[in-house]
């Protein structure tokens, strides 16, 4: 019976593997960003460390460039962190630093969002860079000795940058010709890694879905001081976008983890904040069928290691 299972454990994994390769583009995204701290310099450092009468070479300290709560700074950070969000959420995790893998009928609705995030970047680095005398004179204000005008640029254009591009992660074709046995050592390392971004991409999903069903379970079956939780429309909202990520990104990897989605999307289904806040009864049975979601997520999660292992050792 083990070795049924693990059999179809293999086939489910290959053929999962194959639908990401086939359906899939590795993609990479990266930033260029102006640092706003600096290491002191060693006869700073000195100085700093005779106050606690310790030795330079055993601390470290660094200075704050700018004031990066300033509005104007925020806003540029701001869109870094929507256009990496927005990223992970189009995109499943892929072994290799800095990729991930999109869907490649997604690929023109990616590349127009990530322009958008660009050309927003670079409006707000104009802004940014309008204010940045004012910057530097708060940070002369705020630093005294330690500001030093050679550690600031001339302008802000420039130091902020939104790039991405779609890096091939299959072994090149001139390999074939030049050394067949090394370019199938390749396209095996090139599959072991498809295998293992299916388990990665299992894992997210269901380490993802646990924490929100878990979050919401807790929240509307608890009570503080005899009263129920009080919990945000987001909990509710996070699990709906939750399960239309699912559905675009799926690779139908995992029968079981399908199924605890589906389980998780019925009880939710018209399921609306005010409901749940003006219907104990109601309240208290959607935190039950959670319950029972999340019960299966937790045996799933115990089960995932062994899974893996099965997939590893082919």
């Amino acid at each position: 019976m083990s070795s049924i299972l693990d059999e179809s454990l293999d086939q489910a994994s290959e053929t999962a593997s194959e639908r990401l390769r086939t359906s899939m583009a590795a993609m990479r995204l990266s930033f260029t960003w102006f640092g706003t701290r600096k290491t002191l310099s060693p006869q700073q450092k000195s100085q700093a460390a005779d106050t606690f009468h310790a030795e330079g070479k055993f601390i470290s300290a660094g200075k704050k460039l700018i004031d990066t709560g300033a509005p104007a700074f925020r806003a540029v950070t701001s869109i870094r962190s929507r256009a990496v969000a927005y990223f992970k959420g189009v995109s499943l995790p892929y072994p290799e630093s800095g990729i991930r893998l999109v869907p490649q009928g997604s690929l023109d609705d990616i590349s127009i969002a990530m322009q958008s995030f660009h050309d927003e970047l670079q409006q707000a680095v104009i802004e940014l860079d309008q204010q940045f005398s004012q910057l530097k004179y708060e940070a002369r204000e705020r630093l005294g000795d330690l500001y030093c005008d050679a550690d600031y640029p001339d302008t802000m254009s420039g130091l902020f940058e939104i790039a991405w591009d779609f890096p091939s992660v299959e072994p090149p074709e001139y390999l074939r010709r030049l050394n067949p046995q090394l370019y199938q050592q390749e396209c095996d390392r090139m599959r072991n890694r498809f295998d293992e971004a299916v388990q990665m991409a299992e894992g997210a999903f269901l380490d993802e879905l646990s924490k929100l069903v878990d979050h919401l379970s807790e929240r509307i079956a608890g009570s503080d001081d005899g009263k129920p939780k009080v919990f945000r429309d987001s909990a509710i909202e996070n699990l709906t976008m939750f399960f239309e990520r699912f559905q675009r990104l799926n690779i139908s990897s995992s029968g079981e983890l399908d199924q605890l989605v589906d389980r998780a999307r019925a009880v939710m289904r018209g399921v609306k904040p005010d409901q749940l806040r003006g219907d104990a009864a109601f309240r208290q049975e959607i935190a039950g069928k959670l319950s029972g979601v999340q019960s299966s997520l937790d045996g799933l999660l115990v089960d995932r290691p062994r899974r893996s292992l099965i997939r590893r050792a082919k």
